[in-house]
């Protein structure tokens, strides 16, 4: 049976980083892990062929030599999967769909052949069986949570990782914690399940032997969910594993009372990890009560992020405004403290409702739901109807926006969080086109961009005040350019 896995393309967001990966020359931020892993599971006579939309067409000769295609995405890629699997329907393929998008919208996808929802794992297998035997179902879905020790390790050469920035791992799914406004915990439970020190240095191993030295990101959930064994298990086994090897820069998402842990935060750095994304959400504590971030509430949220970031750990931060107990004073409290954290990729949305949470549900009793969520967090869309008001709402989030990604607000953030960041141990290969990034930074940051005074006061500043930090400096510069160029294009 010859497979067609694909993904479909996401749209220029903020989390694209489209605008910034042509500095480097690279065509996609990460393959896609789920389908990478599906790949794994198939039948050993299968073979399988990844089209992944973001770094190339889906040509005519791929439709030609499959037999069958899988289509994964999540709710951004919602539009993109349409085209996708219409594109596949038309070539005569039998269409198999799968991923966070299906799970809560599969009945508005008649084309599709048939659903494998949830966790693939549980799902996968019968579908297999029936399809071998003849008689495949339309949906196969499960609301148990498969043992993760059990799931292989991804199919890399599959995807031609030289288009790509980073590529991404999974050593858990599920989440402690309770956020009203999340599916994490719909789809994934609230238990944390993980996979062994063993698992996680395999999937590393096969991948270093590919030759990757990039970036890696661990898509975890919350990945600090389950402490003990990550201190006394997979930290240490990646310590020893990463000893005498170069590059491959660990990040990850996680919870901000990681900063109440001083052994846990120096373990990951010692093991490599330089940057972690947080859910803030808001410097408002009703808006916090309001959605059930526990986690976040009775701490000085400013200084948890600083003792992240001076020990080694870039924070990158999801805010949101369109709480019910949001005032119109939201937006500068937003503004005042992303640029008093430091904290540069700032991803603020508007709140939104996905499938499945007990925000939906809220909203949807009091009959304030208004249609379906996008997917994008920073697309100024929202199916709530908000208590404010959607145009002051709307408003008050393009000014924010444009506060916060002017040149002037963003590059004095990128020194305030340049001053705490103590730089990492990781040794990084210097790669050609990182090198190539900075002179095309330097003509299209500091000689025609509207941004160049201050472009050219971080260089010196970084390369007089925090040396070992310039390439950092000129990456950041290089994002600030992709939000702009998003917040312009999209949002205002």
């Amino acid at each position: 049976m010859k497979v067609l896995l694909v993904y479909p393309e996401f749209p220029d967001t903020f989390w694209s980083f489209k605008h910034a990966l042509k500095f480097i020359r690279k065509k996609a931020g990460a393959p896609p892990l789920g389908l990478l892993t599906v790949a794994a599971m198939l039948p050993a006579d299968w073979e399988p062929r990844l089209v992944d939309l973001n770094a190339q067409s889906l040509s005519d000769e791929d439709l030609a030599w499959a037999d069958i295609a899988f289509v994964s995405a999540m709710i951004v890629q919602r539009d993109a999967a349409r085209l996708a699997i219409e594109r596949c329907k038309q070539a005569g393929l039998t269409v198999v769909a799968g991923g966070p998008l299906f799970v809560g919208e599969h009945e508005q996808f008649p084309a599709v052949d048939h659903f494998v929802l949830n966790e693939a794992e549980i799902t996968l297998p019968p579908f297999l069986a029936d399809l071998a035997a003849g008689h495949p179902q339309r949906v196969y879905a499960t609301a148990e949570f498969p043992d993760i020790r059990q799931t292989p390790v991804p199919r890399w050469q599959l995807a031609d990782l030289r288009q790509y920035d980073t590529v991404s791992i999974q050593f858990s799914r599920g989440c402690p914690f309770n956020c009203d406004f999340c599916n994490i915990t719909a789809l994934l439970g609230h238990k944390p399940r993980t996979k062994t020190a063993v698992q996680i240095i395999a999937e590393l191993e096969s991948l270093y032997t590919t030759g990757w030295r990039g970036n890696v990101f661990f898509v975890d959930d919350n990945f600090i969910g389950n402490k003990k064994i990550l201190k006394t298990e997979v930290l240490p086994a990646l310590i020893a594993w990463r000893a005498g090897k170069v590059g491959m820069p660990f990040s990850t998402e996680l919870s901000i009372n990681l900063a109440d842990d001083a052994e846990l935060m120096a373990l990951l750095v010692e093991a490599g990890f330089t940057t972690v994304f947080v859910g803030i959400e808001t410097p408002n504590d009703a808006g916090l009560s309001e959605c059930s971030k526990a986690q976040n509430r009775g701490r000085d949220l400013v200084e948890s992020v600083k003792r992240l970031q001076r020990v080694g750990l870039q924070v990158q931060g999801g805010f949101i405004v369109g709480f019910d107990s949001d005032s119109a004073s939201i937006f500068q409290q937003q503004v005042d403290f992303i640029q008093m954290s430091g904290i540069v990729t700032a991803m603020v949305g508007l709140l939104q409702a996905p499938h499945g949470t007990r925000l939906y549900e809220r909203m949807q009793r009091a009959g304030r739901l208004a249609g379906e969520m996008t997917g994008d967090n920073a697309d100024g869309s929202t199916n709530i109807v908000p208590e404010m008001g959607l145009e002051p709402l709307r408003q008050g989030y393009r000014w924010l926006l444009g506060q916060i990604y002017s040149p002037r607000l963003y590059y004095a953030r990128v020194r305030t969080f340049l001053r705490e960041y103590r730089a990492p141990k990781v040794s990084l290969r210097l790669e050609p086109d990182y090198v190539m990034a900075f002179f095309r930074s330097v003509y299209q940051l500091g000689i025609r961009g509207k941004e160049r005074a201050h472009y050219w006061a971080l260089l010196f500043w970084a390369l007089f005040r925090r040396p070992r930090l310039f390439p950092l400096a000129v990456t950041l510069a290089i994002y600030g350019f992709h939000f702009r160029l998003v917040t312009e294009l999209h949002v205002q």
